[in-house]
């Protein structure tokens, strides 16, 4: 029992004390208005909230995000070829495929792919 009351104990001290420890060490003496203050994809987050929002960033953002899932799709596909009924993989990779590239085909419509305008 003092054994495991010594344990308990010790696990509680050591931790707390590199908390400690760190914490102390961590503090800077000098702060700096530019380095504590956050940044938001080059927006200065001193002025006014109420500038306009640039819809081709957003319309890059939401590209990049959906052909990042389409890698981590994509991926997993080549591993699964070793273990799979070789036309079943075909099929279904080009019917993956051809829905990603109609979608690339829709936003190349859309004009969403026009960097500058």
């Amino acid at each position: 029992m003092m054994i495991m009351m010594m344990s308990v104990s010790i696990s509680f001290i050591v931790p707390m004390l590199v908390m400690t420890i760190a914490t102390m060490l961590s503090k800077k003496s000098i702060n700096d208005r530019e380095k504590s203050s956050p940044f938001e994809c080059g927006f200065d987050p001193k002025s006014s909230a109420r500038m306009p929002f640039s819809l081709q960033f957003f319309l890059i953002a939401v590209i990049f995000l959906i052909f990042d899932v389409e890698i981590a799709l994509i991926l997993p596909i080549v591993i699964i070829m070793k273990t799979s009924n070789i036309m079943m993989w075909i099929m279904s990779t080009t019917f993956f495929i051809l829905i990603l590239l109609m979608g690339l085909y829709y936003e190349w419509k859309q004009g969403a792919l026009n960097w500058a305008s």
